[in-house]
């Protein structure tokens, strides 16, 4: 992904406490899924490394799509202020606009987590869209994407946990169709951007480019693919049982 040179000098609010518990959020998550694995699964004596790791990405991973993704959702849908409004404030420029017709209203209101006001998702959103400006509005296509992930990616991997925590070999398939999904859905939230030359994404500093573009949405492009390839080995693993078993009856 192409983005502007460095700037010589950070941004003030580069550092800021909304950015600090926007940050510290995300790792509260993690922990969250950590210490749900240790009363969910079993023994460490009985549950491999992978197992456990897959079992903490998952369910932290359904944490993310409903309260921080599922936040956005709200925002675009319930979250406006009139132009009027935004004229008012003189902030009409720094806006991104909505939609025509969006929700069936022609008004041109503003609809987004940049109309939330001091509601602590939308500041986090908020600091997310410094780095890509399409997640302070309501862009279409992030919109349309987050819809599959907050109502059908989420409850999937709640499910997988619920999987691995019952041993249940069915987790390796599902496993597959959530990574597809996640793979699919990343690479449709940046294709547009690569296509138009990366007009909304901000990568002149260190925290911009690489903590929000890159290292936070590549998370989602490695680890399912390790989802992926634990999973193939599993079900190879069973073909190969069930194979031997075909062979040794034959001998019978």
């Amino acid at each position: 992904m192409s983005s502007p040179a460095p700037s010589s000098s950070l941004p003030p609010d580069l550092f800021d406490k909304t950015t600090l518990v926007s940050l510290a959020s995300t790792l509260a998550i993690v922990l969250i899924a950590y210490l749900a694995s240790r009363i969910a699964l079993p023994r460490a004596s009985t549950t491999t490394t992978a197992v456990r790791f897959l079992f903490i990405w998952h369910l932290a991973d359904a944490l993310c799509h409903f309260i921080l993704e599922g936040s956005f959702l709200y925002h675009c849908f319930f979250s406006r202020i009139s132009v009027a409004e935004a004229r008012q404030r003189g902030t009409l420029a720094d806006l991104v606009p909505s939609p025509y017709n969006f929700l069936g209203r022609e008004d041109g209101a503003i609809y987004g987590p940049q109309s939330g006001g001091d509601d602590p998702f939308a500041q986090l959103w908020m600091v997310y869209a410094r780095a890509d400006r399409r997640w302070a509005g309501a862009d279409l296509g992030v919109i349309s994407l987050e819809l599959l992930t907050v109502f059908f990616d989420g409850p999937l991997a709640v499910y997988i946990c619920y999987l691995l925590a019952k041993g249940k070999p069915q987790a390796s398939i599902w496993m597959i169709v959530l990574a597809t999904c996640e793979l699919y859905g990343g690479f449709m939230t940046f294709c547009p951007e690569w296509l138009t030359g990366n007009i909304n994404l901000d990568g002149s500093n260190f925290m911009y480019l690489w903590v929000y573009l890159v290292f936070f949405n590549m998370l989602w492009v490695f680890i399912p693919l390790f989802a992926i390839a634990y999973s193939i080995g599993d079900i190879s693993n069973a073909f190969a049982v069930r194979e031997a078993l075909r062979q040794a009856r034959k001998k019978h």
